[in-house]
């Protein structure tokens, strides 16, 4: 959790400090998600078995009730230990690809502290195959964070209008 809340702190003062028009959600989960305030997002204690999909649930309801496509451009982080049950992490899958990448500019997920890729890693590396709007990048340790998020967020050349 530290290395998660680390990773979203820096992403949180790089928008904050670069955009001025920005509309932050913060989702929480375990078996449930539920959308909280920033100081619940960074201090809560919370923990308990993991079931990604209800953060992508709640994630596609607040993009549908709260933020139409044709008017905003929405970018989405996840960070997460891949801990989840094996049987949902094809449902977060079919969720990215059919309800939320389809609707976002960008959506980048970060695997914290796993030595091997788990479930919801594979799922997710299967998904980029057919998504360019979908970026992954994997953090062990304190020193992994800085060059993971500005290889998540950095600049990447257009193609449009070059020959």
């Amino acid at each position: 959790k530290d290395l998660a809340k680390r990773f979203f702190i820096l992403l949180h003062l790089f928008l904050t400090r670069h955009y001025e028009r920005i509309e932050l959600v913060f989702i929480r989960h375990h078996t449930v998600a539920k959308v909280v305030e920033e100081e619940e997002f960074f201090h809560s204690t919370e923990s308990g078995g993991t079931i990604v999909s209800s953060a992508l649930e709640l994630t596609v309801e607040e993009i549908k009730e709260r933020f139409p496509v044709d008017q905003w451009n929405i970018y989405i982080a996840q960070a997460s230990d891949g801990d989840n049950w094996d049987s949902d992490s094809p449902r977060c899958k079919e969720l990215l690809l059919t309800e939320i990448l389809p609707r976002v500019q960008y959506y980048s997920y970060v695997e914290i502290e796993a030595e091997q890729p788990q479930s919801l890693w594979l799922q997710y590396e299967e998904a980029q195959a057919s998504a360019s709007n979908l970026a992954l990048g994997r953090i062990r340790n304190r020193a992994d964070i800085y060059p993971v998020l500005r290889e998540l967020f950095a600049k990447k050349p257009s193609s449009m209008g070059t020959k």
